[in-house]
């Protein structure tokens, strides 16, 4: 379909006969995301039409919420394998015009400036230590403690820029620059805490990202789970899967977003948390 023929049934949205309004809508909804830029450039025209403005902004969600849909489901389907993927997905769901390859350039430039201060003869508590200092005091990452519950915590594009974060943002990141200068930090789904792990040839410790990568160990993980009066579980103690990790952050972003009374959210992520149930 041209863009010209496009536009005008765009314009038809507005046509006063309810009956062409939603042939009309249904017929546009056919031709998916790639129609996007013709609904933007449209909705930028018709600022003297809020009306049209509104389906028109109604249908651009639409389109990316599908989007964002298809790929975590292609991206659960593929393994799951590419955690950084999985992040990406969901910051395009509030940020869809962020690309993959901004994302990748942001996250190796972390890498690059913990590289030349790593050395391999290290112990693996000091280069852990090592990455501690980088990220915590150099490049100054740290939590948001003031406003801890905030949805742009769980974005990773937000983390990213701001250098603030929740937990489990800020483990996804250490976790990513840890493992690309090849040592062995996984994620622990801790009951109301995101940890990592250090976990290779016998030796197990953790770290608290949140806390500036204190380093402690299963002792401390024991205590923790007594004062929260639970059940020791080998999830405790153990690397999660990168499943549960977006899973997660899913989670905390829909608690984010009932917590700022903004709950037209809560449907969609109800829908990717059980898409990856």
């Amino acid at each position: 379909m041209t863009e010209a023929a496009i536009k005008a049934m765009i314009h038809l949205l507005d046509d006063s006969d309810q009956e062409v309004v939603t042939m009309v809508e249904q017929q546009i909804r056919t031709l998916g995301p790639s129609i996007i830029p013709v609904l933007e450039s449209e909705w930028e025209t018709e600022s003297l039409n809020p009306i049209l403005q509104t389906k028109i902004e109604n249908l651009i969600h639409d389109f990316q919420w599908q989007s964002v849909k298809t790929r975590l489901q292609l991206w659960k389907e593929s393994g799951g394998m590419d955690l950084l993927e999985g992040m990406w997905i969901l910051a395009t769901y509030r940020y869809p015009d962020y690309t993959f390859e901004q994302l990748k350039v942001e996250m190796d430039q972390l890498y690059y400036e913990v590289w030349p201060q790593m050395r391999e003869e290290l112990h693996p508590m000091d280069q852990v230590k090592v990455l501690n200092t980088v990220l915590f005091d150099q490049l100054k990452f740290g939590p948001n403690s003031k406003n801890f519950h905030a949805a742009n915590n769980s974005f990773i594009n937000n983390v990213l820029s701001s250098k603030k974060g929740n937990p489990i943002s800020l483990c996804v990141i250490y976790m990513w620059v840890a493992q690309k200068l090849g040592l062995p930090v996984y994620g622990v789904n801790l009951p109301n805490l995101f940890v990592l792990t250090y976990k290779q040839n016998g030796l197990q410790f953790y770290i608290n990202v949140f806390n500036k990568g204190l380093i402690f160990n299963k002792i401390d993980i024991d205590n923790y789970i007594a004062q929260l009066n639970l059940t020791p579980n080998e999830i405790y103690y153990n690397p999660c899967t990168n499943l549960e990790i977006i899973r997660r952050v899913i989670r905390n972003l829909l608690m984010a977003y009932e917590k700022a009374g903004e709950l037209e959210y809560k449907d969609e992520l109800t829908d990717l948390i059980d898409l990856l149930d």
